[in-house]
């Protein structure tokens, strides 16, 4: 798989050429309906695909929303399905699949993929399923100056000296709630699992047994993860279950937390000169997750986004909006839009809000599985685990629940007798 190689990145970018590429729209006539989250890179993808390729279509609309994987599946199962695209990732990609509401891509990347590196195609059983443009991954945001001042020497590198600094910081009198993170359990709770993946894969945890789909999370390593959680839940803001993204961002840029494990996405928008102040932007270092409990690989997961088409359109349709799509992908959309994204395309040049992503990959840290039953894992992990979080029951009792829930959905779909 192509984030096996994620480790290469900068040296894979600084290969890539800077030809530039006439528009291939395919077929005239068409409607092209994309669903995709709602940020900067995105934006631009599908930005300059309508800018490409809407005068030829007879509709070009793009659904930019939060909700985006919430709502995929309902909006892909009718046939002719609401979207003719969805620009996902590894786990959307997988949840799509399960629901056979994406199709391969082998004939469209051979008409349309002339400048599409192999390394870029998600093959699963020889089918394409995924065409990736930007990796993605949570690491380590820091406020140096006032790691600074609170005694704290160099930029943390485990969650242990993460927990060590946030004490300085708070003993200092400088901030009661010095930490971020995505610990957000609204939305089925996807953003507290993932904090669970991410340090269990930092301790190395598997999250099945070898070979099967029986869960293995409930051990030493799933509850030294919770004791992790925990801690950190203990300096971060009070109302730490209800943030994502955009919140963790707007506390950061509002000068209000001094480290975060953020996505690597909002590095771009915390660095620039607007929302913020000169005083946290100038001193905001991103670097790679930190390792945990002794392990020697960041404690994340890594990402690809990428484009797939639905199955529920017709050949056209989805022939026109592969073809549009693809025409984004250029040297002249990465150079415009450089920063938003750690690009896997032509022309990228890392620059200081890549750090972070760069590094984690380079340091070893896990893809995020692309596996079929992970999605009902991570929605038990979801459902279960704010609990404990709360204070409302053990870390033993959280891990019991999360299995109990995820056996009951693995066996309804099949993954478990």
């Amino acid at each position: 798989m192509f984030l096996r190689k994620l480790a290469t990145v900068t040296t894979f970018v600084g290969l890539m050429g800077s030809a530039a590429y006439a528009a291939n729209c395919g077929p005239e006539g068409q409607s092209i309906r994309i669903l995709a989250s709602d940020f900067p890179a995105i934006h631009a993808v599908a930005g300059t695909a309508e800018e490409n390729c809407a005068g030829g279509a007879s509709e070009f609309s793009t659904n930019h929303t939060t909700e985006a994987r919430q709502i995929m599946n309902a909006a892909l199962t009718p046939n002719p399905s609401e979207y003719t695209s969805v620009i996902l990732a590894n786990s959307t990609l997988t949840q799509l699949m399960n629901d056979g509401l994406v199709r391969p891509l082998n004939d469209l990347v051979e008409k349309y993929g002339e400048n599409i590196s192999p390394n870029l195609l998600i093959t699963i059983d020889g089918n394409v399923m995924a065409v990736a443009f930007m990796a993605n991954s949570q690491h380590l945001f820091s406020r140096t100056d006032i790691l600074e001042q609170a005694g704290f020497d160099g930029i943390p590198a485990t969650y242990e000296e993460v927990l060590e600094a946030a004490e300085m910081i708070r003993a200092a009198g400088i901030m009661e709630h010095p930490i971020v993170m995505n610990l957000s359990a609204g939305d089925g709770g996807w953003n507290l699992a993932e904090v669970f993946n991410m340090i269990y894969l930092g301790h190395g945890g598997e999250f099945f047994e070898p070979g099967t789909a029986e869960p293995a999370i409930n051990n030493e390593k799933g509850l030294a993860t919770l004791e992790v959680m925990k801690a950190l839940a203990g300096y971060a803001h009070p109302d730490h279950l209800t943030h994502a993204s955009n919140e963790t961002q707007g506390l950061w840029e509002a000068g209000q937390a001094a480290l975060g494990v953020m996505w690597g996405s909002r590095g771009a928008p915390i660095l620039d000169d607007e929302g913020s102040s000169e005083e946290v932007t100038s001193n905001t270092v991103l670097s790679a997750a930190p390792t945990v409990g002794g392990g020697s690989i960041p404690a994340a997961t890594l990402w690809w986004d990428g484009i797939s088409i639905a199955s529920n359109v017709s050949d056209e349709e989805a022939e026109a909006t592969f073809a549009a799509l693809v025409s984004a992908l250029t040297p002249e959309m990465v150079a415009a839009n450089n920063d938003d994204a750690v690009w896997l395309l032509n022309g990228y040049q890392p620059g200081p809000a890549a750090a972070g992503v760069s590094a984690t990959a380079q340091g070893g840290a896990k893809p995020y599985p692309m596996i079929p039953q992970i999605g009902i894992l991570h929605a038990a992990l979801g459902k279960e685990l704010s609990d404990f979080l709360k204070g409302d029951e053990s870390a033993e009792q959280a891990l019991a629940d999360v299995e109990a829930s995820y056996r009951t959905s693995a066996k309804e779909a099949g993954f478990l007798q």
